[in-house]
């Protein structure tokens, strides 16, 4: 197993997460600075970025951040939602106005008693009963997306293989039209981009470039919701706006919102799990040795790894609504507060030998989907069938699949992306794709 084990020898007074540039860093050099933090100041204060540059609709910097990154301290947080609250938004550092909140974060960034509510009527979809029934429609697409490039022997991983899985099972399960995935795809970049300019093109406000794609979201489904009253089906959309949970229902607002949080959520960081995953299979060649010899049996495992060294997710924020102890530092009801995942999932006193890849890793208490409470990933079982799914076809059809350069990487300090991987195998036939997987494909999810 290969190690890439940080220097330790980083000054905790030259870190700092607020610049963009620090997550431009090579992964070993962040992952050296969390070390640092972890060791020396595991609940550390940064000033916040000062936004407006990017944009004249960003507030001036607020009062800064806490930093959380062990894992106890982070787990203790997340099972205190009375203590660190999530309704002043929990996907940006700075105070977003509140439709903004709405557009990209819904449910994650509500309170009881919404939240509860909103996790109640959506709950059911993403039961094991329900991600059962997914599994042959999560398959087949998966078969097609091999199907489709098995001849061409390369390709950009990211958008041949990674991309159209979880953004077609997302759109199958709300019954998007084939015609629009596309939109949903671009749509979802830009949400997600933190301005990178190949999804916001240079001179583009940022914040009119995130709101216009917010709506274009909260339109489709305001239309495929009105659809779905006057002319119900079997999808999740259909279920949604027409199915009372305890005497409630979603309103088209909470629908769309909904819908925005699941594509960006659901489509993004699965997609990233799974381009990752090829770069670390190819930086490791003894761990996909280990996996190749029995898929079956180490699937489970190499999933939760993957999750775990990824950490698709880096951060997620909360705000302290009454006086508390986290770390041994005291915080203040207002306080800012941004829990690590990434840094948790590579704490000492939790992972035997936290950087290497493994595998075969048991047990592996990572906070990939985040921490025990409330807010855990309603999309876990999910995200974990598509990442299994598609790396049990690729191991077996496509045996030499290899990332032939670097990843160019999203310049983000909140998703661990991949933006695109070049990837090369040995040609091989396919099989006939189904009609279903070839009206998706062959629209192109980098189109």
């Amino acid at each position: 197993m290969a190690t890439v084990q940080p220097d330790r020898t980083v000054d905790v007074e030259q870190i700092d997460l607020s610049a963009l540039e620090f997550w431009g860093r090579p992964p070993e050099e962040i992952d050296a600075a969390f070390a640092t933090l972890r060791r020396e100041r595991p609940v550390a204060h940064f000033a916040e970025r000062d936004l407006r540059d990017r944009s004249p609709h960003m507030p001036p910097p607020g009062p800064g951040y806490w930093a959380v990154t062990r894992h106890a301290d982070v787990t203790d947080a997340s099972r205190h939602p009375e203590v660190f609250r999530s309704g002043q938004g929990a996907v940006s550092v700075v105070d977003l106005p509140e439709e903004m909140v709405e557009y990209f974060s819904g449910m994650i960034s509500t309170d009881n008693p919404r939240h509860a509510r909103l996790r109640r009527i959506v709950g059911n979809a993403f039961s094991p009963r329900m991600i059962a029934s997914l599994e042959s429609g999560i398959r087949d697409r998966a078969r097609a997306i091999v199907d489709a490039i098995c001849e061409k022997g390369e390709g950009d991983f990211v958008t041949d293989v990674a991309a159209p899985l979880p953004l077609s099972v997302i759109c199958d399960l709300m019954g998007i039209p084939e015609e629009s995935r596309p939109d949903v795809f671009r749509a979802s970049n830009v949400i997600l981009s933190e301005g990178d300019e190949e999804y916001v093109p240079e001179g583009t406000d940022p914040i009119e470039a995130f709101l216009q794609a917010g709506a274009e979201l909260t339109e489709l489904m305001h239309r495929i919701g009105d659809e779905r009253l006057a002319h119900p089906t079997d999808d999740l959309t259909t279920a949604l706006v027409t199915t009372n949970v305890d005497g409630e229902s979603l309103t088209h607002a909470e629908l769309a919102s909904f819908f925005v949080l699941l594509v960006v959520a659901g489509n993004e960081t699965t997609r990233n799990a799974i381009a990752h995953t090829l770069w670390l299979l190819t930086e490791h060649p003894d761990q996909r040795a280990r996996w190749a010899a029995d898929v079956e049996g180490t699937t489970p495992t190499a999933v939760e790894e993957v999750v775990r060294w990824v950490s698709p997710v880096t951060w997620m924020r909360r705000t302290v609504a009454s006086p508390v102890e986290l770390g041994g530092q005291q915080l203040d009801p207002g306080d800012k507060v941004l829990l690590f995942y990434r840094s948790a999932n590579r704490d000492e006193a939790v992972f035997r030998d936290p950087f290497v890849f493994d595998v075969r890793r048991e047990p592996n208490p990572h906070l990939g989907f985040g921490a025990a409470g409330p807010h855990f990933c309603l999309g876990a079982r999910l995200a974990r069938r598509e990442i299994a799914v598609m790396w049990e076809e690729l191991l077996t059809r496509l045996t030499d699949i290899r990332a032939s350069a670097p990843p160019q990487r999203l310049l983000s300090s909140f998703v661990n992306g991949i933006k695109h991987l070049p990837c090369e195998w040995t040609p091989r036939p396919g099989r006939p794709t189904t009609a279903r997987g070839a009206r998706f494909l062959g629209e192109g999810a980098g189109a």
